[in-house]
């Protein structure tokens, strides 16, 4: 594809950004109350994240449906699938609250993890038009409407928590706004639907061949430990903050830092990943996650958090879209729908078993929420050497072994 092509590409990423920024703050806004709405509802305290872990569970299991979903139909209806299920799991999670059930806030909560995977896919919908040489800034703006999101979501935590006699009911009540107003904004979407392959057309790796590819497994590896160690910090993060003697709206404000961290690197994400090549931004997203343990295992005062949850942030944004450009590069066009979707059913399925984690050892392994939180970040360690060494493996790799 010619750079002349991008003016549509410029177009999508616009429409995307909106996107990210509008319905994407319905993400943060979970991540704040999710565990402190479950605490409150469920009969043990271990199972407060696991509402978060419902969420990230539900867009596992949704990202293959929804991928090939796209691949037949295109993207603009794979996206109002995703708002769609994110109306309805602000509409039962708002119903189990006002019922005071444990069960049905859960059973919203999977089907907010529609839209999770849904959104998911912004980034691989902003390269599908771009040239090679605009795809990892197309990636990269587009998860800059995250910025937006950083500062509406936990905002509208603040203003509709206490809004109802039932703590964080109004919060549940403007999720669905969020989705019903936002799906509007794919009307505007100018990506053609994927052509139906004629039946000489070649089928492609499959999944297994896929995976085998040396710099495929390292983007898979890479996107899954950034988003699971992302999001099992996360998670504990406003537990932490309020089990140290800290206001609920403290803990939005370190999560407002945090998903700040997370998207404002993206205006330059992409340069620089143009610039100094993809594994090694890939591999500074991964030592600064390591560092992020270090400074919120340091202590609990409020600048270890903010700094703690800022560096977690910048982390993740050079290890997950690194590893976005990557797998972005490294498949061919008709084999899209398999391999986007089957990493995110990975990196999900990661994401799932991290959130699941966090809560129980944030709760249950310690006798006090600072224990907890050492636990937490403790857990960070393995799965940065196991990301660090696969990246490590590829570049020392003979280079006439790597597949072009």
């Amino acid at each position: 594809m010619s750079n002349t092509d991008d003016s549509r590409a410029k177009r999508n990423v616009m429409v995307l950004v909106l996107a990210q920024a509008i319905l994407g703050s319905q993400m943060p806004m979970m991540f704040v109350i999710g565990g402190l709405a479950g605490q409150s509802l469920a009969s043990n305290i271990c199972f407060a994240t696991l509402p978060i872990s419902l969420i990230v569970l539900g867009s596992m299991m949704s990202a293959t449906p929804i991928s090939a979903l796209m691949q037949r139909y295109g993207r603009r209806a794979g996206f109002f699938v995703g708002t769609m299920g994110g109306a309805a799991g602000g509409a039962v999670g708002a119903y189990g609250l006002y019922v005071a059930s444990f069960p049905i806030f859960l059973v919203g909560s999977f089907l907010t993890g529609i839209y999770m995977s849904a959104q998911g896919f912004y980034r691989f919908a902003a390269a599908d038009t771009a040239s090679d040489t605009f795809r990892p800034k197309a990636i990269s703006y587009v998860m800059a409407g995250g910025l937006m999101s950083a500062i509406i979501g936990p905002q509208l935590v603040k203003w509709t928590a206490d809004a109802y006699v039932i703590p964080f009911l109004g919060t549940y009540i403007a999720v669905i706004i969020l989705n019903v107003v936002g799906s509007l904004l794919f009307l505007f979407i100018n990506i053609p639907k994927p052509p139906i392959p004629a039946a000489d057309a070649p089928k492609g790796r499959t999944r297994w061949e896929l995976l085998k590819t040396p710099r495929i497994a390292v983007a898979v590896i890479c996107a899954m430990v950034s988003y699971a160690l992302m999001n099992l910090v996360m998670t504990s993060t406003p537990l932490a903050v309020v089990g140290c003697g800290f206001d609920k709206n403290i803990a939005a404000d370190v999560v407002t830092g945090h998903v700040l961290a997370m998207f404002a690197p993206s205006f330059f994400t992409g340069h620089l990943i143009a610039r100094f090549g993809v594994e090694r931004i890939m591999g500074l997203g991964i030592a600064i996650l390591g560092l992020a343990g270090i400074v919120a295992l340091s202590g609990v005062a409020l600048p270890n958090f903010f700094i703690a949850l800022i560096l977690l942030g910048l982390g993740w944004n050079f290890g997950f879209i690194g590893a976005t450009s990557m797998l972005a590069g490294a498949h061919a066009p008709h084999e899209r729908g398999r391999m986007q979707g089957l990493n995110d059913l990975l990196v999900f399925g990661g994401v799932t078993m991290a959130s699941l984690a966090s809560g129980g050892l944030m709760n249950c392994s310690g006798g006090s929420p600072v224990e907890g939180w050492a636990a937490v970040n403790y857990a960070m360690i393995p799965f940065l050497a196991l990301a660090g060494g696969s990246l490590i493996w590829l570049v020392t790799r003979p280079k006439d072994a790597t597949p072009a």
